[in-house]
């Protein structure tokens, strides 16, 4: 073993990188290596196409320069660097090889045995796996020690984030080096345990499926649904419209892959609709056709918009309203009396009617006498719309009292079914609750967490942060609530988010 492997440095730019696997991931990843200064070789089984990869790559640096974002000189130095194997003979003098082949756990492990005859004992070897096991891929080998998962996320040459997976058998020294050299290659790289799922697609997993759920429930249609999570949560996409763009058939996939690796766990249960989907061929944008049609001339659904309503002159606030507690400045900035009243074992707005707004809590409307809910967002005052619910025996003029306040202070109105947590606030809860059991399993840190969830899926924040702006007992408090009405499994709060919270409150 040599000295640079053994003090974990980054392998150096004079060494070879060699890409096994030619296919847009393959391509991107030997992108991303070049542009760092090292030699790189692409290796195919099928004949041909590692030549072609080459070529794609080539123009894609073309449009580099012509772009004015890689000066001619360098693209001719890359160039010249980039070379086809057409055996994996000529891969002996990799320092690193990464693979990106076809998701098979048999076909890679073959791979990985012929591979190790090949290169030298210092050499790194990586899979881009993003759903088997980075241990059962090195299981079969003779150095299992210098084997580490090394997940891009598609586009590699644009997306910076890079999961450096340590298998059960992964050299510590191995996964620095790695950590390091993503490093070198401008990457952000985050440590993570070889779990189900590795951070992202573990912990986005009710991003997805609590969505789905409230379609499922009859609380609102996908656009509606979308809309709230965008314009309310503050997330880039909303789940069916991302879905619809990765492919229902590849998310639900690692939906169900995740699901079986923890011995279907009903925090992961894949969606019924879902499934639907697949089997009906609606995949999303590439069959044209998933939750929304994506034919030529068709019209996306509009997400729900209550009609205008009277906003109260006056309302009453008891409590300091926790995360929602901007209302009270936004109410008063549009004009509208607020009266501002002692706790008395709760927090909620009270309209001239007597009637109740609340914020998400788990609970539902049905349960009250008068009483509709409204749901979390990340910044009340950027938001551009609120989501509201309410049962069949809130009244009317609740309600639309409701509806009236939120469009006093600028915001889109869209009423919603019954469901308990409604739509942001069961997400943002069981998110900060798979983030705080992965953390307590030791997949990573939290830090690492809210980074690989910022740049992996382009979060507005993790969910860590999100734990820090809502409060130590929030999260714990929905999920009970949420589980005493819907009692599966799937909303326990999970031991290690129990422990912090009573930790951090000082055991109360």
């Amino acid at each position: 073993m040599d000295d640079a492997r053994a003090a974990g440095r980054a392998i150096g730019r004079d060494r070879t990188v060699a890409v096994v696997g030619t296919g847009t991931m393959g391509q991107g990843i030997a992108q991303v290596a070049l542009a760092a200064g090292h030699p790189v070789r692409l290796y195919d089984s099928a004949p041909g196409r590692a030549a072609e990869a080459v070529a794609a790559i080539g123009a894609r640096l073309d449009r580099l320069v012509e772009k004015g974002r890689m000066a001619a000189a360098d693209r001719e130095a890359a160039a010249g660097r980039l070379h086809a194997a057409a055996d994996l003979a000529e891969l002996a003098d990799a320092a690193l090889v990464v693979e990106a082949i076809v998701e098979d756990l048999a076909v890679k492990q073959r791979l990985f045995a012929d591979l190790e005859k090949t290169v030298g004992d210092d050499a790194l070897l990586a899979t881009n796996t993003s759903s088997l096991s980075v241990t059962a891929i090195a299981g079969g080998l003779r150095l299992p020690g210098r084997f580490v998962g090394l997940h891009f996320f598609n586009p590699a040459p644009l997306l910076p984030l890079v999961e450096v997976v340590r298998g059960f058998a992964s050299d510590e020294t191995a996964a620095t080096r790695a950590y390091e050299t993503m490093k070198a290659w401008g990457k952000t790289p985050v440590r993570c345990a070889d779990t189900p799922g590795f951070i992202v697609n573990r912990i986005a997993r009710p991003f997805y499926a609590e969505a789905f759920r409230v379609y499922e429930e009859g609380g609102a249609d996908p656009a509606t649904i979308d809309a709230v999570l965008r314009e309310c949560g503050g997330f880039r996409m909303g789940p069916f419209e991302l879905t619809d763009l990765i492919g229902q058939d590849v998310n639900e996939a690692v939906t169900r892959s995740v699901w079986d690796s923890f011995f279907q766990d009903p925090k992961f249960t894949p969606s019924l609709a879902q499934r639907r989907l697949v089997e009906s061929g609606r995949l999303g944008r590439k069959t044209g056709h998933g939750w929304f049609s994506y034919e030529e001339g068709a019209e996306r659904p509009a997400a729900h918009l209550a009609p205008p309503a009277q906003a109260p002159a006056e309302i009453t606030v008891e409590g300091d309203l926790g995360p929602a507690r901007e209302l009270i400045v936004l109410a008063r900035e549009a004009g509208i009396t607020v009266h501002e009243a002692e706790e008395d074992g709760g927090t909620r707005i009270v309209l001239p009617s007597g009637g109740q707004l609340a914020l998400a809590d788990g609970q539902t409307s049905a349960e009250f006498r008068d009483v509709v809910y409204f749901d979390l967002s990340l910044d009340y005052r950027a938001a551009t719309r609120v989501a509201l619910s309410a049962s069949e025996v809130t009244a009317w003029e609740t309600l639309r009292g409701a509806i009236g306040l939120f469009q006093a202070l600028g915001k889109r109105v869209s009423v919603i079914g019954d469901v308990p947590g409604m739509i942001v606030a069961r997400t943002v809860a069981m998110l900060i609750d798979l983030a705080a059991d992965a953390v307590a399993k030791g997949v990573a840190t939290a830090e690492d967490i809210d980074t690989a969830m910022r740049l992996g899926v382009n979060y507005p924040v993790g969910p860590f942060e999100w734990r820090r702006r809502l409060g130590a007992s929030w999260a714990h408090e929905v999920l009970d609530e949420l589980h005493a009405r819907v009692p599966t499994g799937r909303y326990a709060p999970s031991l290690a988010l129990y422990r912090r919270t009573y930790t951090e409150m000082g055991g109360e």
